[in-house]
């Protein structure tokens, strides 16, 4: 049973929407922020980029001056709060791919009971510091995204949400993504919103790990702190956009090594064998093509490796992985990589042109071997979950990618 609640969101006043909202900020080149900066004033990047502005300040300071850019950007009505609690359906549509689902607050309960389900771990002092950040500016604008098993009852009536006009509607550059966003503030339809969610045993998330397990230990922390604590205060929810499994995106992250640990290509490819069928393809780019097989490119060619044993008897859901095959077959023994987080031998590449880009890293003398992975599906990542396991670093880049600033949870 998923507890899901609406919310007063606050929210950009319709004419400067465009303007408001923005991607994340780790994706802003240093040229593109400084552009912002001077031909955008009301971006949200104003806002969180003064934690940046006050280097020299205490943490604590710096979350401050975000609180105090927050308030004034309300001040000056480009942020407006929605007078009654409400559910926001969105639409995302890119070039390739359309994604409808329902921003709300998600249950913290949920969450400690493991009904809303992880399959990354978390690094403590991250989550921390998000925890310290989020209880001094008293706000959430970049949601969680979860997801759940779609529901034929769920998307009728947001099919007939969507035939209405909606609040927003307006393209961001460069990207020319198409958003729109409707607010759902009649009692009928939140009810049977939340009922139909009450209906879905787990939810999972597909990304935002450190955000949701950061507002859990704030949620917990204030409960501690608040002897009138009832449950229903607003830190007890955290800012999500819930989509249908079925409109999920993951792709891969790839692999790069510096080194051969001291072999040479000839006695690596040698030892590979043990354990793979090692095929040499053409000269052209190859693209792992099935689980269980791997693309690696090594000293001017690629090959397919092909895992021996079948994935499927290889014990628990974890070690079914790809990417756990790959580090226990491949980067730990036969090449030293012990910690995949922090190994600097290791770097990770994604996106359309990954491949091509392993190619010129290696034949530019940066990397000695490449590795492409087969992307990992929704079914293995909720067996995982299911599991209670967690997948090694880097093994999904899930979409969508959410706007920050769209819809902000006070609380």
């Amino acid at each position: 049973m998923a507890h899901i609640v609406p919310f007063r969101a606050v929210r950009p006043a319709q004419d400067k929407v465009s303007y408001v909202t923005s991607r994340a900020y780790d994706s802003y080149s240093a040229e593109d922020l400084e552009a912002v900066f001077r031909f955008n004033p009301y971006s949200f990047l104003h806002i969180i980029h003064q934690s940046t502005f006050h280097k020299d300040k205490p943490l604590a300071d710096r979350f401050a001056f975000i609180k105090k850019k927050y308030a004034f950007f309300k001040s000056q009505n480009i942020l407006l709060q929605d007078e009654n609690p409400c559910f926001y359906l969105y639409e995302l549509r890119q070039k390739n791919y359309t994604f409808v689902g329902l921003i709300a607050g998600a249950s913290m309960r949920d969450y400690a009971e493991n009904r809303i389900k992880k399959h990354e771990e978390t690094l403590s002092y991250r989550e921390n510091l998000f925890k310290a950040y989020l209880k001094v500016v008293g706000f959430n604008a970049e949601p969680v995204l979860l997801t759940y098993p779609d529901q034929a009852d769920l998307n009728r009536l947001f099919e007939t949400v969507m035939a209405e006009p909606p609040e927003y509607h307006f393209t961001s550059t460069p990207d020319e993504d198409l958003h729109k966003l409707w607010k759902i503030d009649q009692p009928d339809r939140m009810q049977f919103i939340a009922s139909a969610f009450a209906a879905v045993e787990s939810l999972y998330i597909a990304d935002g790990h450190h955000r949701m397990a950061s507002s859990f230990l704030l949620a917990d922390e204030l409960k501690n702190e608040n002897p009138s604590h009832t449950g229903k205060e607003l830190y007890n929810a955290c800012l999500s956009f819930i989509i249908p499994e079925s409109q999920l995106k993951i792709f891969e992250f790839n692999r790069m090594v510096k080194d051969l640990h001291g072999q040479t290509a000839a006695g690596f490819l040698d030892r590979l064998t043990q354990d793979f069928t090692v095929e040499k393809k053409p000269n052209n780019i190859y693209k792992a093509d099935a689980k269980g097989c791997f693309s690696m490119y090594l000293d001017g060619h690629f090959y397919k490796l092909s895992i021996k044993v079948n994935p499927a008897e290889m014990g628990n859901p974890l070690s079914q992985l790809d990417a756990q095959i790959l580090y226990e077959k491949v980067l730990y023994p036969l090449l030293g990589i012990v910690d995949l987080r922090n190994n600097r031998r290791l770097a990770y590449s994604y996106g359309k042109e990954s491949l091509q880009e392993i190619k010129k890293q290696i034949d530019n003398g940066a990397f000695a071997v490449g590795f492409g992975l087969y992307p990992v599906s929704i079914d293995e990542l909720k067996a995982i979950a299911d599991a209670n396991l967690s997948m090694p670093p880097k093994s999904t880049y899930i979409i969508p990618k959410l706007r920050t600033g769209l819809t902000v949870y006070e609380f």
